[in-house]
């Protein structure tokens, strides 16, 4: 079995704050320098995972509509949308019927791949699907790509397309470790912590279904790229525990640390699980009345065509309703 203590994911994805802010920074940085170059933000993908980027400004004309481009997203209006689709991987994985396993791993690599990329270079709707679809693969609950699109009215081609590109992102470190299975062992462990019998077992039942819940919320967030599983299902735990009062959780977190070998002392776990519950509290999931006006403004960045398209229709249906609104001023009276 794999060890966390000696993967990939604890020495190459386990960040502090700051590196997150500073990748998701450069980011965006790039796809707004793409955009002033280029009018477009879009990067194509073929299924080798080759990359094609846009064709340099040449013409005056071009030049001259520099005006009229469409504003890049900003560095808010980015996690508003990392943060939707996130959301909806756990939907659609809800959709499926996928066990938390898939769902989790799909959340963490999306996460990963847009510590690399902006969303206004690769949309965040086509890597959502293509990560699931990977998660599938590498959980060994393999859909096929075509009933995965089929699945949600979604072009399968355009997973496949981009795999590659998610995998290389990846640095190909696909083996991730989720709070799930860490939650499942710390029951098991507060069990005979507890002496539990009868109604005790119950109420740790009870624990773990509610820390499931928690897990959910806290892998909605940054927490899994800033702390290990082990430490996000305690958090998790500690906080079903405020709600079943099950077990005096400090002195279960003590015994855990003399029982195991932690670098870290009682205060330090615990700065660590208070850091993981302010991630959780703060964190929104936009709606998707809010995410109109940044869907727009992604949609011109990707597509800037999609913009004179919207202004034409806008402009018909103003020249339609002035047309309807004096028929109706000519019409006789009694009519």
């Amino acid at each position: 079995m794999a060890d966390f203590q000696t993967s990939t994911h604890r020495s190459k994805w386990i960040f502090t704050p700051q590196d997150l802010i500073e990748k998701y920074k450069a980011a965006n940085q790039r796809a707004k320098q793409t955009l002033e170059k280029y009018g477009v933000t879009r990067i194509e993908v073929d299924a080798d995972g080759s990359l094609q980027y846009p064709e340099p400004q040449i013409s005056a004309k071009d030049n001259a509509e520099k005006r009229s481009r469409p504003k890049p997203l900003n560095f808010e209006e980015e996690r508003f949308m990392r943060s939707f689709y996130e959301y909806k991987i756990q939907e659609v994985c809800a959709a499926f019927s996928f066990p938390h396993k898939i769902q989790a791993t799909a959340l963490i690599y999306y996460k990963r791949f847009y510590l690399q990329w902006s969303v206004m270079e690769h949309h965040p709707k086509h890597i959502m699907l293509t990560c699931i679809y990977a998660a599938c693969k590498i959980e060994e609950n393999h859909v096929s790509a075509e009933e995965l699109g089929k699945g949600i009215a979604q072009d399968h081609q355009m997973i496949l397309n981009n795999e590659m590109i998610v995998l290389q992102s990846l640095d190909f470190d696909l083996i991730v470790f989720a709070p799930y299975r860490s939650v499942e062992g710390f029951v098991d462990d507060m069990e005979e912590f507890c002496q539990a019998k009868n109604d005790r077992l119950q109420m740790l039942k009870d624990l773990h279904k509610t820390a499931k819940m928690e897990v959910d919320k806290t892998m909605l967030t940054d927490a899994p790229l800033l702390f290990p599983p082990g430490q996000l299902a305690l958090a998790a735990l500690r906080r079903s525990n405020e709600v079943h009062q099950v077990l005096d959780f400090e002195r279960y977190l003590s015994s855990i640390l003399s029982r195991q070998d932690f670098s870290h002392a009682f205060s330090e776990l615990t700065e660590s699980l208070n850091a993981i519950d302010s991630w959780v509290m703060k964190h929104q999931v936009p709606t998707t009345e809010d995410m109109k006006h940044i869907d727009r403004k992604l949609k011109f960045c990707l597509d800037p065509s999609s913009h004179d398209k919207s202004k034409k229709r806008e402009k018909k249906s103003k020249h339609k309703s002035k047309r309807s609104a004096s028929e109706m001023q000519n019409l006789p009276p009694g009519a």
